[in-house]
């Protein structure tokens, strides 16, 4: 090997993010946080701009291979929202379909492609941010590196494929150069930042690097909501028959 050809290899083993595309990045997050399935239970404090706060609890039930998989959000906390249930399927090749169930009313109704950027019963995740956002649904952009909570992590610009309608022009992605998983998430309207998302409380659960702890902020109602993860479990049996319409109604 010359010399030429050595210090080349040594500069690119030097900088990581040179010897990476960053579709090659969100590819390598997607696979490390691969599971079967996943459940948890949620802890939200909905913080609003006067400054009063609000404690929700709902339950986390997924299944499948990411980008198509089924997940159930059901609330259980407070009395006023309790049995309220979002059904999410996830598509690899479009938005996804959902369903909201509603106890009160004793109906449920399929959310419209222009409610998705609306909020999610008085959290601030808009149903859009629900989803899963699946690496094949975007394209991506360098844009070099940064520093999050003390953490080395490539920033990437992702935008939205012709094929994946999204309330979003685009979003700045920032993932963890040590475990490759994000560090904060950006989505933005144009130019106006519309939300922010902060993964917190990294652990290892099972084999992946999970966030115990997300931070959604809405910067054009100055809130934000925290969500809590409890009793967090990957490859749990769950039946497909469980993420239906007809289950969402029975609760």
């Amino acid at each position: 090997m010359n010399k030429l050809r050595l210090a080349v290899l040594l500069l690119v083993c030097s900088y990581p993010s040179l010897a990476q595309d960053p579709r090659q990045i969100i590819t390598e997050v997607q696979k490390r946080s691969h599971a079967e399935s996943e459940q948890y239970q949620g802890l939200l404090q909905v913080i609003e701009s006067g400054g009063k706060i609000t404690d929700k609890r709902w339950t986390y039930d997924r299944i499948g291979s990411h980008g198509n998989s089924k997940a159930i959000i059901r609330f259980t906390e407070p009395a006023e929202v309790k049995g309220v249930a979002l059904l999410i399927v996830n598509h690899p090749d479009r938005a996804s379909d959902q369903w909201m169930w509603t106890p009160a009313l004793n109906r449920d109704r399929r959310i419209a492609q222009q409610d998705r950027s609306t909020r999610f019963f008085g959290t601030d995740f808009s149903f859009e941010d629900l989803e899963e956002r699946d690496v094949d649904q975007f394209d991506y952009s360098y844009k070099g590196e940064d520093t999050i909570d003390g953490e080395p992590c490539w920033k990437i610009e992702s935008k939205p494929q012709s094929n994946h309608r999204s309330q979003y022009t685009s979003s700045l992605l920032w993932v963890r150069k040590s475990n490759y998983t994000y560090a904060a998430i950006e989505n933005y309207r144009g130019d106006k930042l519309i939300r922010r998302l902060k993964y917190k409380n990294m652990e290892n659960v099972q084999g992946i690097w999970t966030s115990r702890l997300l931070e959604m902020e809405d910067l054009t109602r100055k809130s934000r909501t925290i969500l809590k993860l409890d009793s967090l479990k990957y490859n749990a049996p769950l039946k497909e028959d469980q993420f239906t319409v007809e289950s969402l109604r029975r609760g």
